[in-house]
């Protein structure tokens, strides 16, 4: 079980490395989602090749914010404190940068900025957007989560439903691809839709969205959460 802290009991972290953080970032959203933690997984989310993972991990591991065993690395609490601070900054920055930039453009200039975020910066942040419970792609800020267990994924919902949708998951953010045909076609947090047709076979999902169809395939479909429109 995840263990939440406000953010007004978070004791200051000492500054980590960018590759450090970034590290932190992805596993602390597959630990949040009880997800396994693989080693080529992460190495493909990053860029980087599975020895560059490995002695990265290893590094973790002996300053204490990993712990190692038969099924991966999972966060210590020092862990778990520093990957919240790294999510939150990325989330805030989201927001301020969503006054000026495409919001499929969000994940990747927040990404570039959050690492230079101080304590102060990222409180005042906080207060100045109204202290939101998830980021511009629907995902719950750190202690936030329980504003989102309730939405359900797209793969999961049947045909002729007339939804909302609510978040896009922070993995297919990593797809600057995906993102821009999304926010093409209108599949963003806040839009209704109707889910036109769910072919099985083929593993596709075809919505209406603002009077046009979209079709996604359920790799990507699973990673949109919505919720019944009344």
């Amino acid at each position: 079980m995840i263990k939440v802290m406000d953010s007004d009991e978070r004791k200051p972290a000492a500054k980590l490395s960018t590759t450090v953080e970034n590290y932190l970032s992805l596993i602390y959203v597959l630990e949040r989602d009880n997800e396994a933690v693989v080693g080529v997984q992460l190495a493909e989310l990053l860029g980087v090749t599975p020895p560059t993972v490995t002695n990265t991990l290893k590094r973790m591991a002996r300053d204490g914010l990993i712990k190692m065993d038969e099924t991966g690395p999972h966060l210590t609490e020092q862990g778990w404190d520093s990957a919240r601070t790294v999510m939150r900054r990325h989330m805030l920055t989201e927001w301020m940068m969503a006054r000026m930039l495409p919001w499929s453009k969000l994940h990747q200039e927040a990404h570039n900025l959050e690492h230079a975020i101080s304590a102060e910066a990222e409180a005042a942040l906080f207060e100045d957007l109204g202290r939101p419970k998830t980021c511009p792609h629907g995902n719950p800020l750190p202690g936030q989560e329980k504003a989102v267990t309730s939405w359900r994924p797209l793969t999961k919902i049947p045909p002729k439903a007339k939804i909302i949708v609510r978040r896009v998951h922070e993995l297919a953010e990593q797809n600057s691809e995906l993102m821009a045909f999304l926010e093409s076609k209108g599949i963003m947090p806040g839009v209704e839709a109707t889910v036109v047709e769910v072919l099985p076979f083929n593993q596709t999902i075809t919505l209406e969205v603002q009077k046009q169809r979209a079709t996604l395939g359920f790799a990507a479909a699973r990673y949109v959460f919505v919720e019944p429109s009344a």
